[in-house]
């Protein structure tokens, strides 16, 4: 009766151990998905016309000038969406640029939810946090989230160039 006992304790123990080597794999392997869309924004700064003025210093793109699509897989899942810029080739550090979001895009998704990031916040070369999407009792799929861009900043003492940047959008897990 003994061995018959430490048998199953093994099968059982062996099962439990395929089990837990499954729902690691699933979970490792359950991947966030990002997908930027969107046109270049170029800023229409007007021509000075008479000495002494400066330029307005703040200008806004569409509302809807970037729009993401965004996955988070699982049950009870979230992510996060962080952006940062990049240098391409040149930027002035007194230009700031903004980032907001301006609409929660569509989903199929009930008792999903999207939060954060409707007010602007700086953008800077480190990821910062715009939002947060949480899935419920499905995949959270949303599509066509609106992003609004800022430039501040802008002004006489900058000097005469062409400065260019890149947005990066990451999701990652919380």
């Amino acid at each position: 009766m003994r061995i018959f006992y430490i048998f199953f304790n093994r099968i059982l123990l062996i099962k439990m151990i395929f089990l837990f080597y499954i729902i690691s794999i699933h979970l490792i392997k359950a991947q966030r998905i990002l997908t930027v869309g969107g046109n270049n924004w170029t800023v229409a700064v007007p021509s000075i016309t008479e000495a002494g003025t400066n330029y307005t210093g703040t200008y806004e793109s569409v509302t809807n000038q970037i729009l993401l699509s965004a996955s988070v897989p699982l049950l009870l899942s979230s992510g996060k969406v962080s952006v940062r810029y990049e240098s391409n080739p040149t930027w002035n550090s007194n230009l700031i640029l903004h980032a907001r979001r301006t609409g929660d895009g569509t989903t199929v998704c009930v008792l999903c939810s999207i939060t954060g990031g409707t007010a602007y916040q700086t953008v800077t070369t480190t990821d910062i946090e715009l939002f947060r999407i949480v899935a419920v009792l499905a995949l959270a799929s949303y599509s066509n989230i609106p992003i609004q861009l800022q430039l501040t900043g802008v002004s006489v003492t900058i000097p005469a160039a062409t400065y260019n940047s890149r947005m990066v959008f990451t999701i990652s897990a919380l």
